[in-house]
């Protein structure tokens, strides 16, 4: 499930949303839970790493640093 991209994890919770709205038995309705926040777990993650990518900026010398955005008080 890991190997999964993030759009397909989301394909696959939508699908359980979908079952557990419809109604499922009590211990199915159990399974599809647990299955549901294992993705969202996975997904979690993902969007974090995903995250700290993207606040990162190459600078000039090829470093990577974290990415900040220097305020003006001059407005």
């Amino acid at each position: 499930m890991e190997n999964k991209k993030f759009e397909e994890l989301m394909n696959d919770l939508e699908a359980i949303i979908k079952k557990l709205e419809n109604g499922e038995d009590l211990e199915k309705s159990i399974e599809l839970y647990t299955e549901a926040m294992k993705i969202v777990k996975i997904c979690d993650e993902k969007l974090n790493s995903a995250s700290s990518a993207v606040n990162k900026i190459l600078t000039e010398n090829g470093s990577l640093e974290d990415f900040k955005i220097e305020e003006n008080d001059n407005q």
